[in-house]
């Protein structure tokens, strides 16, 4: 069976007292416990009319409570579609109009509830789950009627629909296969070396792939158990070390640990394995990490698209400032715009090949044909070089992507918002660096003649709080006479971000000291 629930299934630990989840106020789930609520969630589901191959949007909080849910998906067939729980009301809306789905399961709070915007989607159920893991969806479960069996799907069947937005704008829904994440879920247990003694530390969000897949499905993997914290907060995440033997991060995670007064040596007596990801790792923040506490930190390459591609080595020699080499199984390979192959450190578009490489966009067939090449190598977008051994350095992206804090932020998105306000000319997002979120997200604006800087700027920041989630709002906007254009009319990002990206060196130099 190429169910994804069925290969987790098959390697819970024999004795199923054993815990799944300690929550951070020391309460524990049991893989009994995991079973019986995934068996219950799924029956609910099925009694709201959830079928095989139906799509679900989870728009909810991080909680023992979202990953049954996640897990029942998987368990009938249906197809998970997680979302931020910080979407606007009108994010929302296209992704309710792109998605159609069959349940929305949300915190009570949220602006599908508020704003009604379930008013023109008459077949589409409603079920809530709040932080606390309460709710509509909690309320309706009978644990003594379960759906024990699980769906027979195809390897190629969608488990996931994960939205990653385009330079147009528009987000994209990647579809993701049971055979995709199963896949790269035995890939990555065996190459970061997962046995039956580890112990997670969980501080990731779990709507995007590094927290839901790759750091849950390790742990399924082996029946391990996992310390699951509802967000990452530094005090609790060093109170938690102690008792853990793997961290996976983003950069944030680590400029943050070397600041607190209490992380140190002593605290890390049964950890095995620190991990990066999502985002840019400072070579700077490595290398202090490593002469800190004598970790060096594991740094690896994925996307949405992707899941993960490559990893520097759990037993061999790590090379801060590259993403390691490519996983079994997994083709990496650099080409020139022309699309011919080029050799060892030439820096170019690095391409991919793979079982762990998605099916396509969703309803973006044109758009799903473009991104892969005829002999069907996915274009990542990404700038890079292979060294001799074949670690992977990434230099930069075609696309005009920004990663902050571990989450994909596209500037003509915020761009095209800005510029629908009255008082502004035209407008550049760019991404500079950041110490604590790899890249921070500024606007360089231009204002129409007559309009007040001061003014525009407080009106900009709260104009876009209304439209977009907080991570891709700007950490800082600056207004500018005219945006450096290119003979073609091009905005030449480049240059501003070569004139602002010393901006947060102050804020690194204090963090690094």
């Amino acid at each position: 069976m190429s169910n994804l629930y069925a290969l987790f299934e098959e390697r819970f630990p024999q004795d199923l007292t054993q815990y799944f989840i300690e929550t951070k106020a020391g309460k524990r789930y049991s893989y009994k416990n995991l079973d019986d609520m995934t068996s219950a969630i799924a029956h609910t589901m099925q009694n709201a009319g959830v079928g095989l191959g139906d799509r679900v949007i989870m728009q909810v909080h991080k909680s023992p409570e979202a990953v049954f849910l996640y897990l029942a998906c998987l368990k009938i067939g249906a197809i998970a579609v997680p979302l931020n729980i910080s979407y606007t009301a009108s994010e929302l809306t296209y992704f309710l109009d792109d998605i159609e789905p069959v349940l929305v399961v949300c915190d009570p709070a949220s602006p599908i509830i508020s704003e009604n915007l379930l008013a023109s989607h008459s077949k589409t159920s409603l079920l809530t789950l709040d932080n606390e893991g309460h709710g509509s969806l909690i309320e309706q479960l009978n644990t003594g009627t379960k759906i024990s069996s699980v769906a027979n799907v195809e390897a190629d069947d969608i488990a996931c629909i994960l939205y990653t937005s385009g330079t147009t704008g528009k987000p994209k829904g990647a579809m993701i296969t049971h055979g995709n994440l199963s896949s790269n879920a035995l890939t990555v247990h065996q190459s970061w070396g997962f046995n039956k003694d580890d112990i997670l530390l969980h501080a990731l969000p779990i709507f995007h792939v590094h927290g839901l897949f790759v750091a849950l499905n390790c742990v399924l993997l082996s029946g391990n158990p996992m310390i699951f914290l509802s967000h990452f907060d530094v005090n609790d995440v060093v109170a938690c070390l102690p008792k853990s033997t793997v961290l996976m991060g983003v950069p944030t995670f680590y400029t943050r640990l070397l600041a607190h007064s209490e992380f140190n040596k002593q605290s890390l007596k049964k950890m095995r394995l620190f991990i990066s990801g999502s985002a840019p790792l400072l070579k700077e923040v490595s290398d202090k990490f490593y002469a800190q506490t004598g970790y060096r930190i594991l740094e690896r390459y994925g996307m949405t698209e992707t899941v993960m591609i490559a990893s520097n080595p759990l037993n061999d020699k790590r090379l801060p400032g590259t993403v390691g080499q490519a996983l079994p199984g997994i083709t990496i390979r650099i080409t020139a715009d022309d699309g011919n192959n080029l050799n060892h450190n030439e820096t170019g578009n690095i391409q991919v090949s793979g079982p762990n490489v998605f099916k396509g966009y969703w309803r973006k067939a044109d758009k799903t044909k473009e991104e892969f090449t005829e002999d069907g190598f996915f274009k990542t977008g990404d700038v890079g070089f292979l060294d001799d051994q074949g670690y992977l350095t990434i230099v930069g992206r075609s696309k005009d992507l920004i990663i902050s804090g571990g989450y994909n932020v596209y500037p003509k998105e915020i761009e095209k918002i800005i510029n629908d306000l009255d008082e502004i000319n035209e407008s550049a997002v760019i991404g500079v660096p950041h110490p604590d979120f790899g890249e921070a997200v500024i606007a360089i604006i231009v204002l129409e003649k007559n309009s007040e800087e001061s003014i525009v700027e407080s009106n900009t920041i709260s104009f876009l709080k209304q439209h977009l989630a907080s991570y891709k709002l700007p950490k800082r906007i600056f207004v500018i006479d005219e945006l450096p254009l290119n003979v073609m009319g091009k905005v030449q990002k480049n240059i501003l971000r070569e004139k602002y990206k010393s901006l947060f060196e102050e804020t690194a130099n204090a963090q690094l000291a």
